[in-house]
């Protein structure tokens, strides 16, 4: 069968990758359009600490957690081993004792099903910054071991390229479905390609997508502005990611590179400005924190628009009334934990398996 995947995000690519590895032709679309989430985002592995108490949101993430290393895996299997993933444990910061307490319990209890999750401690504020030198000299952490961060660019192009190595056909234009009934085709800049099954991971953009087809899913941009700071000489290859008490976070990369977010504008539209207020509160919230951030040198504000579903579960499965089409999106702040196993379930769902994970609470048109 053909299934062709319009969006080539992080889920996207791996909905792609997925459905090619399982033996179907694929055809992978994407317009390239500028605010494209994964390109921007920062991607942490740690749904054990979230506040979030929705159970199929915090499933999915759990899941998706769970997933990476088998991932890692099967890229490597496929010749891709530049993801930007590793495992590095994350500090969680709450703002006093109790919080402390608090977020150390609710990691120790979702661990009981998740011991992925790693060994949980209370650090002194000395021992967190052993792990993260910035931070400032009075600041106690929780320490999640199983942590990890991921550069969501290198794995998504990691799964393109590993899909095309599968035999999927990579597409750059805009597209439009076409429908009667039934998903028959998606148009690409006027080029028809014939398709059994079409998977609807353009993000943000998915309503759009969807426009003409009596298909509607309730999806908005949320704009985020992220700040990439460089710190010369330093290895940072190792540092964990920083949870604040705020929803702002601080992670590292192999290349000198400390990465601070983010905004959460909602309202925002697709307008792809990066905003004196936008820098002013991502900066601030960081240096609170990490005041040894101060002399870093300001790299690139990265912009995404995260696509935010009507709460914060995503929009994830088959669509009855209209047959073929499989919605992929939603995935908010959570897209680079959730979006590779998300994809997975989406390739399952559109090729006829049966997903591993029940996509019922995850209806995209409800």
């Amino acid at each position: 069968m053909r299934v062709v995947v319009v969006g080539a995000g992080i889920a996207g690519a791996s909905a792609a990758y997925h459905a090619a590895r399982s033996g179907a032709e694929v055809v992978l679309v994407d317009r390239e359009a500028e605010g494209r989430a994964t390109s921007a985002g920062a991607g942490i592995v740690c749904p054990w600490s979230s506040r979030v108490t929705d159970p199929d949101w915090y499933r999915l993430s759990a899941a998706g957690a769970r997933y990476y290393p088998e991932l890692v895996a099967r890229l490597a299997e496929d010749g891709e081993t530049d993801l930007g993933y590793r495992r590095v444990g994350a500090l969680c910061l709450p703002a006093d004792a109790d919080g402390l307490a608090e977020v150390r319990d609710r990691v120790l209890a979702r661990r009981a099903d998740a011991p992925e999750a790693g060994d949980v401690s209370t650090l002194t504020a000395d021992e967190a910054r052993a792990l993260f030198p910035p931070l400032a000299p009075d600041t106690p952490a929780v320490h999640v071991a199983g942590a990890a961060r991921v550069d969501g660019r290198l794995i998504r192009d990691a799964m393109r390229r590993a899909a095309a190595r599968h035999g999927a056909r990579l597409m750059t234009g805009t597209a439009r479905l076409v429908a009667d009934g039934r998903v028959r085709a998606v148009e690409v800049d006027g080029v028809r390609v014939d398709a059994d099954a079409v998977i609807a991971a353009a993000g943000a953009w998915t309503p759009q997508l969807l426009s003409g087809t009596g298909v509607r899913v309730a999806v908005d941009p949320q704009r985020g502005q992220i700040v990439h700071l460089g710190l010369p000489g330093v290895d940072t290859s190792t540092w964990p990611v920083v949870l604040p008490a705020s929803r702002h976070y601080l992670l590292a990369f192999d290349d000198s590179r400390v990465v601070v977010g983010a905004t959460r504008e909602t309202g925002s539209g697709f307008d792809y400005r990066v905003t004196a207020g936008g820098l002013a509160e991502v900066l601030n919230e960081a240096l609170s924190v990490a005041p040894g951030l101060a002399t870093a040198r300001h790299l690139e504000t990265r912009i995404g628009f995260r696509p935010m579903g009507p709460g914060v579960t995503p929009l994830l499965g088959p669509v009855p009334a209209l047959p073929g089409l499989t919605v992929l999106t939603g995935l908010g702040a959570g897209g680079l934990t959730m979006g590779p196993y998300a994809g997975r379930l989406a390739a399952q769902a559109a090729t006829g398996g049966v997903p591993e994970l029940d996509l019922a609470p995850y209806d995209p048109v409800r």
